[in-house]
């Protein structure tokens, strides 16, 4: 289970930005595998480099040194059923008659069919099947009728869904999200100019300071000189709707989300999946890399116990005493191959069954003869796990454990992650003991959702978790709403899921 895109803009003094946007794409590569791209605008001229896979194969020095302009947006992809070839990649750009327009978009839309009918109504052309150029072409038809700021919310008033997107207008940059703040985006400080982007850790990268997260329902203006950002409330919501999976496997661990490191909010959830679940085991290892942080806390948890006071009376809870060996090994016990794709992406089962041995192999010293516990950050359809606790044993555990850092997947999401259908989802029809009958543990255990939500200092109400309790927080047809959702009707049809290409 993986979210799609990254996206980026900047706006700078002096210096150019097609660099700068390298470098930030670069640092969000682990949003997107599928394509890379980049729009710049030099005050008279859009430039665009769009291209198919990895960051570092899609551009050359030529290749930047053409993307001319101190302004300017890109664009990482994962793939989905939206497509997987050129024309699908992103920023997507348009010329019309008020100027020039690229936009990267990360999230999905839910009523895309809606809009597109009604702009193809309007003489409008599509070459694609996704909801990013029905942005594109109805933030076009909004601006010939008006100023920048009320074109951004008339396009807002239309879309329903999920939405963080960056916007070149010429060599005006915006940042934009939706009025559930579903997907995170956050502005940083670089001292000669500000940029947008979908993590901080892409900030870290240029050298910047993060200045805050861009609001729900918020649009930032950077100004064109890069001195400054203008910000516009134009929608509020009275709830939230963040992913939750931002913090669970999204995010970089190094990027703040809400003002949490996401590697610490991790860590607790580790921590609480101990308290929720422990269980006696010799070793507690990470499925490389996505459970490192939850393993840490959760081996660090399961080592805490009273210290002895002299007296021989219990004190404190405080972790073991210097002289204490800890209870539980934290160890890697499964080597990465770090040459091999995300078995997610792999479009067969076959092939993710394979690609499981090959990228993941046990280390027999630590495992052999040993209960071990595995930690993840979730089951989706089940393939893997099954496969990691076929491998330990093989390995000669005595016993596999298996816990993870996130309720059961029950249901797909419409939010933009390219996750399994029901049919496919090993938890979608299964208790939690016919899922560790199924995939062979001899303990399976998840988080709750309340630890999911107190570790990231959220309200429970603020989160999107639509793929753990099948109920959303948009309307989508045949589907169940977990709250009234605010927002203009959208026509008299009903709002239907929509394939995506961002």
């Amino acid at each position: 289970m993986h979210e799609k895109c990254g996206v980026v803009g900047v706006s700078l003094t002096e210096r150019g930005a097609a660099r700068p946007l390298y470098y930030s794409i670069y640092a969000l590569q682990h949003r997107g595998q599928e394509s890379a791209g980049i729009v710049t605008h030099d005050g008279f001229q859009q430039y665009a480099h769009v291209e198919t896979g990895l960051v570092g194969d899609a551009f050359a020095a030529e290749d930047l040194d053409g993307l001319r302009g101190s302004v300017g947006i890109g664009h990482v992809r994962y793939p989905t059923s939206g497509g997987t070839d050129a024309c699908c990649a992103q920023p997507f750009s348009v010329s019309f008659k008020s100027g020039s327009l690229g936009l990267a978009h990360n999230g999905n839309l839910v009523n895309t069919d809606d809009v597109r009918a009604d702009l193809e109504e309007r003489g409008h052309a599509f070459t694609t099947q996704g909801d990013t150029e029905v942005i594109a072409h109805d933030l076009a038809h909004n601006l010939l009728e008006s100023d920048l700021v009320r074109a951004v919310k008339r396009t807002m008033d239309r879309l329903h869904g999920s939405y963080s997107l960056t916007i070149a207008h010429d060599d005006t940059v915006m940042g934009v999200r939706d009025p559930q703040g579903n997907r995170p985006l956050c502005i940083g400080d670089l001292g000669d100019g500000y940029v947008l982007a979908s993590e901080s850790a892409a900030i870290d990268t240029l050298g910047g300071d993060l200045v805050r997260d861009v609001r729900p329902g918020e649009l930032v203006v950077l100004a064109e000189d890069g001195s400054n950002f203008d910000s516009y409330q134009l929608f509020s919501s009275p709830r939230s709707a963040n992913c939750f999976f931002e913090y669970v496997y999204f995010a970089r661990p190094d990027s703040v989300i809400g003002g949490k490191l996401v590697y610490e909010v991790r860590r607790e959830l580790g921590r609480r999946l101990w308290a929720e679940s422990p269980v006696e085991t010799d070793v507690v290892m990470p499925v490389p890399d996505s459970g490192r942080a939850f393993a840490s806390g959760y081996a660090e948890a399961a080592n805490e116990k009273p210290r002895l006071d002299p007296s021989g009376d219990d004190g404190d809870a405080g972790g073991t005493t210097d002289d204490e060996e800890p209870r539980v090994e934290f160890a890697e016990g499964l080597m990465k191959n770090r040459y091999v794709g995300r078995t997610f992406i792999m479009p067969t089962q076959d092939e993710r069954e394979r690609a499981v041995r090959l990228k993941l192999n046990p280390i027999k010293s630590t495992v052999e003869g040993k209960s071990v516990t595995v930690i993840d950050d979730s089951i989706v359809r089940g393939t893997t796990s099954t496969q990691l606790v076929e491998l330990l044993k093989e390995a000669g555990a005595e016993e596999v454990h298996v816990r993870i850092g996130a309720p059961p997947i029950v249901a797909p999401c419409y939010m933009g992650i390219d996750m399994a259908s029901r049919e496919e989802l090993i938890a979608s029809d299964r208790t939690t003991e016919e899922v560790r009958d199924t995939i062979g543990a001899d303990s399976l255990a998840y988080l709750s959702i309340d630890a999911i939500a107190q570790s990231a200092g959220r309200e429970r109400a603020d989160l999107c978790l639509g793929c753990v309790t099948g109920e959303y927080p948009y309307d989508i047809d045949d589907e169940t709403t977990d709250r009234d959702v605010q927002r203009p009707a959208v026509g008299d049809s009903a709002v239907r899921a929509a394939s995506s290409d961002d």
